[in-house]
């Protein structure tokens, strides 16, 4: 059965083994952000920012919820947006895992990185979580997994918990714009297999 009935299955909510039997080497992209309307357009957003364009250029809507988390269906990959609050992120990303059946390696997180330039997207296949609170949950609770970290930079003054959760000013989303472009490229890549290394844009 072809990835083209593997929505429509998803939907119909039919019977999770004839569900399972479809996804073989099925890759799951994981935004990272927070769910409440307020933090739309904050830094800590990037990671939804980032699936959701991936989303729109694909012609995909977030419809389902499953595993703590909002789902958009495409060919071969599922597109998440967990619904835990940022720093309980790897609760859904383990029910994730456990229900697709899906090996790490097929698991792309993409988060905001304040160790970054904005501007700057850099993908690696593995690492630590550095000072992100909701790469380190993830991986406290399934282990090390690819991320996709998109650059946001530091505020010199204000701390880092208020500089993550303040919204976007308007010459930083033209970079960030930028950012989300080369992200979904990446993306794109690495659904096809076609990203094996760290790479940085």
């Amino acid at each position: 059965m072809d990835f083209f009935n593997f929505q429509k299955i998803l939907e119909n909510n039919l019977e999770k083994d004839l569900i399972i039997s479809i996804i073989i080497n099925m890759k799951i992209i994981v935004g990272l952000g927070n769910p409440e309307g307020k933090y739309e357009k904050t830094y800590h957003n990037v990671g939804f920012n980032v699936v959701d364009l991936f989303a729109k250029k694909n012609g995909l809507k977030f419809s389902k919820q499953k595993c703590k988390a909002m789902l958009a269906i495409g060919d071969g990959f599922i597109l998440a947006k967990p619904q835990t609050y940022m720093n309980l992120s790897g609760e859904s990303v383990q029910e994730l895992k456990k229900y697709f059946k899906v090996s790490l390696d097929d698991i792309l997180i993409v988060l905001d990185d304040i160790d970054q330039p904005k501007g700057k997207v850099r993908f690696r296949l593995t690492g630590s979580a550095g000072t992100h609170n909701g790469l380190r949950d993830i991986i406290a609770k399934v282990g090390s997994t690819p991320r996709l970290r998109v650059g946001i930079g530091r505020d010199n003054i204000m701390p880092l918990r208020d500089y993550v959760l303040s919204q976007v000013d308007n010459a930083s989303r033209e970079i960030l714009n930028v950012s989300y472009e080369n992200a979904c490229d990446l993306i794109e890549k690495f659904i096809n297999e076609e990203l094996c290394q760290d790479t940085t844009i």
